[in-house]
């Protein structure tokens, strides 16, 4: 089912197809909740630090947009991009497409992406963030996937625990498609 939903979408129809048979798991009543309750967290935890905010382009931008208007302090925001599966089925090392700027430098930075899956990629671009200087660096996601194997990286704000299924919307796209949903489905 991974290697199906990784293949491009050639019609708006195959994309109305995919949502149709999807199961939705959470609704947009939840996800906005949630992440009320992560962006109180994340207040009450770096409201004092003058934090760096880095989105883990492409699939945190919604995440993002969301969350970063509840944040309670202020804050610089910038982007960083990885990848490691390049429109391919399985993931290989990581592909810089825009890397951490030095703005990391003896910065805290906080990382937002739309989920922790394996943790590989989110676990270079802490270490990048690292390498470059940053003075700690924390992670939110708005979703962790339950693989049942052992992960490089740990989030300190999780929204929401979603299955070991290929989940998408509020960020998260099915064949390049479907990221502007605001709940989260799975294909069956």
């Amino acid at each position: 089912m991974v290697e199906c939903a990784r293949e491009e979408v050639t019609s708006a129809a195959e994309a109305h197809q995919l949502l149709d048979d999807a199961e939705m798991i959470f609704t947009e009543v939840e996800v906005n909740a949630v992440v009320e309750k992560m962006a109180q967290n994340i207040s009450s935890v770096l409201n004092e630090t003058d934090p760096l905010v880095l989105s883990v382009m492409g699939g945190a931008v919604v995440f993002s947009g969301w969350l970063l208007p509840k944040l309670l302090f202020p804050l610089d925001f910038d982007y960083v991009q990885a990848s490691r599966y390049r429109n391919q089925i399985q993931g290989h090392d990581i592909h810089w497409r825009v890397p951490p700027s030095d703005n990391v430098r003896g910065r805290t930075v906080l990382l937002v992406d739309d989920i922790l899956d394996e943790g590989i990629t989110l676990a270079a671009v802490r270490d990048k963030c690292l390498e470059s200087g940053a003075a700690r660096v924390m992670i939110a996601v708005l979703t962790e996937k339950t693989t049942g194997r052992p992960k490089p990286i740990k989030a300190d704000f999780v929204g929401l625990i979603v299955p070991d299924r290929y989940v998408f919307g509020c960020g998260m796209d099915v064949r390049g498609r479907w990221r502007n949903l605001p709940a989260i489905y799975a294909l069956k």
